[in-house]
């Protein structure tokens, strides 16, 4: 019973990360946080992360790109252009890797507004931090796990954040249902999105990209959205304000 919790826990804490950092703050700037407050949701995304950690910088631009071309053959992520979801997950790794580590610009069209630390950007990519990071997640199951069979979810802890964005990128572009013609194979998986925290919405998030919330019928619910509302009303962010969005529509 407590590596099932630890398992989700981890899980729902590291795709709200991803989702309210990298995705709706970092990639499209939904709303406004103080730079005390950014440095702490930075340091939060690569603690919790982990070995899976994936740069603000590398992520926002990968999935600017993901909008403007989404499911054709320049979408970085779409799997109606890969065989299968390995492959597509192993091209949308090589392609982000790129823009990270700066091994290549894209265009400029899609830089600007992303957290940056170089800092944590550099001690994500040692191996003795990563390594140090992930040996904390067998240490839970060599103290819990009733049986070994429990040691078969461990490869998850470790790549959490791809794990999360392939579900997305190949289950939310393929299954389920549409409420708009966005010009692309976008759909809502879950009208009730408990397994990423809002970010199986994506036929909503991809008719209006600017919006925090991805729930656009009464009977959907964005989870994150809900957080998000909170941190707002106690002054940790700041909904409503007009920012640059580098992201484009087309």
């Amino acid at each position: 019973m407590a590596i099932a919790i630890f398992f989700i826990v981890h899980w729902q804490v590291s795709v709200f990360f991803q989702s309210f950092f990298l995705h709706r703050y970092g990639a499209h700037r939904q709303f406004e946080m103080s730079p005390r407050a950014e440095r702490f949701f930075h340091f939060m995304t690569w603690l919790v992360q982990g070995s899976s950690y994936l740069s603000p910088r590398g992520y926002a631009i990968l999935h600017r790109e993901h909008h403007a071309f989404s499911d054709t053959a320049r979408d970085p992520h779409s799997p109606y252009f890969s065989k299968n979801l390995a492959t597509m997950m192993l091209e949308t790794k090589h392609r982000y890797d790129d823009y990270a580590y700066r091994r290549r610009e894209p265009e400029p069209r899609f830089l600007g507004g992303t957290p940056e630390w170089p800092l944590i950007d550099r001690l994500s990519q040692r191996w003795s931090v990563r390594i140090a990071l992930s040996l904390t997640y067998p240490m839970v199951y060599f103290a819990f796990a009733p049986s070994l069979y429990w040691f078969a979810l461990l490869p998850a802890h470790w790549l959490m954040g791809p794990i999360h964005g392939a579900i997305v990128n190949w289950c939310g572009h393929k299954y389920g249902y549409a409420s708009f013609d966005n010009g692309d194979r976008s759909r809502n998986s879950l009208p009730v999105d408990f397994v990423t925290l809002g970010e199986l919405f994506q036929n909503n998030h991809h008719h209006a990209a600017s919006s925090p919330n991805f729930a656009a019928k009464a009977f959907e619910l964005d989870p994150c959205w809900q957080v998000m509302r909170v941190f707002d009303l106690v002054g940790i962010i700041e909904l409503g304000v007009p920012t640059a969005q580098p992201a484009p529509a087309t």
